[in-house]
């Protein structure tokens, strides 16, 4: 390796929610000589660090601009509401949007669901993250729609969520700059769509083993009879099988005719 080359990197972008872990331990076992950099950026800046060169690839919420990134979809996640944990909304594990048509909405300016507007009454001002608009939800502000990764990732001892039936989703995707598809980020693709490490579509397969076949036992030659010698189920001695000596196979024994 010459002064000027570098050592490979992998630079992976992820969004407040996600969770990577799974995905980078497996990078680590097939890939041990290649450091796999986490970078935790803001879902609304996810698309231009991508685009920046700023990482090499990014787990972010759709939708992302398809002109310049490429996008696998891998998952979508359930939409809750955040409440105080001694409001009505406890009452049901499930809700609806109508059921909550009179309360007060908070709605971040980093909201990550896809709405102009939340349904219901809008509070007084627009917090400016989801964490700000959690520390309202507990001062009894309002109520918070977000993906549930949020909710758990902002987890207050004195707030809880149900899930909401008909609140729009969030929809996360493995992302990256569509001219800058490297054998990298290829290896990544396999990971998180669970091709194994032998996939022909891998870049770094493992070679096949030669089959070994058992070699089978060759059976002695048999060996011909001696001419003048018998074949009898003893073997190949020339003995009669009924004594130790007598005539030819076949001569039946009699009593001796008088003389």
């Amino acid at each position: 390796m010459t002064g000027s080359e570098a050592t490979p990197t992998f630079r992976l972008a992820y969004v407040p929610g996600v969770t990577p872990a799974k995905w980078v331990r497996i990078w680590n076992e097939r890939l041990p000589d290649v450091p796999l950099t986490l970078i935790p950026v803001p879902a609304a800046e996810a698309s231009d660090v991508l685009r920046r060169g700023e990482a090499d690839a990014g787990l972010v919420r759709l939708p992302v601009d398809r002109t310049v990134l490429s996008a696998i979809p891998l998952y979508t996640e359930a939409t809750v509401v955040v409440a105080p944990k001694d409001h009505v909304v406890t009452a049901a594990e499930e809700v609806s949007l109508d059921e909550l048509a009179d309360e007060v909405v908070l709605h971040p300016l980093d909201d990550v669901l896809d709405w102009e507007q939340p349904p219901g009454e809008p509070a007084f001002e627009r917090p400016a993250t989801t964490e700000d608009a959690i520390e309202h939800v507990a001062s009894g502000i309002g109520i918070l729609y977000v993906p549930q990764s949020l909710a758990r990732l902002h987890h207050r001892k004195d707030l809880t969520y149900r899930t909401v039936v008909d609140a729009p989703q969030s929809d996360v995707a493995l992302s990256w700059p569509e001219d800058a598809t490297t054998e990298l980020v290829e290896d990544f693709i396999g990971i998180v769509r669970g091709r194994t490490v032998n996939s022909t579509r891998g870049r770094t397969p493992t070679p096949a083993q030669p089959k070994t076949k058992a070699k089978r036992a060759e059976a002695p030659a048999r060996r011909k009879p001696a001419a003048g010698k018998g074949t009898g189920r003893t073997g190949n001695t020339g003995k009669n099988p009924r004594g130790s000596s007598g005539g030819a196979k076949g001569t039946k024994r009699g009593k001796p005719r008088g003389r």
